[in-house]
């Protein structure tokens, strides 16, 4: 242990930012379970009518739905980014070996339902622009059902399952960055360019001062809004411009920018933003819906995807690397224990949402059965990595 870890864990920084970080995410979990029923209930109820109309309303030019998942969300995409630079540079994946085992498990969380999801749209060019959809794990909703669990589930699963995690966003923002963006505007992108590169001088000139950070951000997002690339990237690309070490003692290293910025964010976004985002778009009117309908390519592919795609591929691609020696199993785990992270790593709500909405953008009823196969999904993910957890806990125990 170098003297800066020694330092770091006297102060208790790491452990105790885990910890936390663990704990608010275990909650946000379980009250996004809590809004996703009653998204479902509100518009299945005579308040139906109201709740999708409240949310075409316009304002200040954009609808509400559109402040919700493109303003709100960039605060939830900062954290997203912040998150990601924190855990590359100084995190659970600051070393190679760290990355080894959740980076390959990410990426078959990825391949496999995307393949899967590609099978069962039939070649449908609609339903083809779904096939990013099942790829994203939803970190609060999967913590907040291990939480359910008791803490008999080893530390090192949830820190796997956390990592994991946070390769998948990246990998999400990298594939809406790609892949769902509109025509450009090569005015509005050359301008947000400028803004960016502010950042980066600022970050260079050692500038702290968090509140100009987030007045050039804030600048950024409307140019990337305007340019047609999706305005939530704009908080991507600020977080990583935020500066994450300080001068001085390790300490005072608590003080950095991206740390206070983090703390300041985390339980905002945790406990309202992503409840509003949830609320807002995981509401679908079953009226003049049949089984039928459950069966149609896109519900289908992207429940199969979540379910079956996200457990053969995290599992498989992890056995995979263990095996051959290129990575070793999180400690004090078991095969099965790591089999049931695989499973509820297809609890794919948050993320999965957000690129329906995007994927599917003018297409209504194909959103409405994006929402229909991701709330199957998630919760057939859910209902069977508790089982199988739960049985361990008990095996073992």
């Amino acid at each position: 242990m170098t003297m800066n870890q020694k330092n770091a864990a006297e102060q208790g920084t790491p452990r105790s930012f885990i910890r936390d970080f663990l704990q608010q995410e275990s909650s946000a979990g379980i009250l996004l379970m809590g809004v996703a029923a009653l998204a479902l209930l509100v518009a299945n109820s005579p308040l139906g009518p109201a709740y999708f109309e409240i949310q075409h309303a316009t304002v200040g030019g954009l609808s509400v739905l559109h402040w919700i998942n493109d303003a709100l969300m960039a605060l939830f995409f900062l954290l997203v980014g912040l998150e990601i630079k924190r855990e590359l540079l100084e995190g659970q994946l600051s070393s190679w070996p760290q990355r080894v085992l959740p980076g390959v498990a990410a990426l078959g969380g990825m391949a496999v339902p995307a393949l899967i999801y590609v099978c069962f749209s039939q070649g449908k060019a609609e339903a083809l622009r779904g096939w990013a959809v099942p790829m994203a794990t939803d970190i609060a909703f999967a913590l907040g059902v291990l939480a359910l669990l008791g803490p008999r589930v080893p530390a090192s699963l949830k820190i796997f399952l956390t990592a994991l995690a946070i390769i998948d966003d990246l990998g999400a923002v990298v594939v809406i960055a790609l892949f769902y963006t509109s025509e450009l505007s090569l005015p509005f992108l050359g301008l947000a360019a400028v803004a960016i590169l502010v950042l980066v001088a600022m970050n260079l000139l050692g500038i702290k001062r968090l509140s100009l950070y987030l007045a050039v951000g804030a600048v950024l997002w409307f140019f990337v809004l305007k340019s047609g690339i999706h305005a939530t990237l704009a908080g991507v690309a600020l977080a990583l411009t935020i500066p994450l070490r300080s001068s001085g003692s390790s300490a005072e290293a608590n003080s950095a920018p991206l740390l206070r910025l983090e703390h300041g964010l985390h339980y905002w976004v945790a406990f309202l933003i992503i409840p509003i985002f949830g609320f807002a778009n995981a509401g679908v009117a079953f009226t003049g819906m049949s089984p039928r309908d459950l069966l149609e390519p896109v519900p289908l592919g992207i429940a199969a995807g979540l379910f079956a795609g996200k457990q053969i591929g995290v599992f498989g691609f992890c056995w995979l690397a263990i095996r051959s020696g290129l990575a070793q199993l999180p400690a004090d785990s078991s095969w099965l224990q790591l089999y049931g992270i695989a499973l509820l790593c297809g609890i794919g709500f948050t993320m999965s949402l957000f690129i329906g909405a995007l994927g599917f953008a003018g297409l209504p009823h194909l959103a409405d059965e994006t929402k229909v196969g991701v709330l199957a999904g998630s919760v057939l993910s859910a209902l069977a990595g508790a089982v199988l957890l739960r049985w361990t806990v008990r095996r073992l125990g």
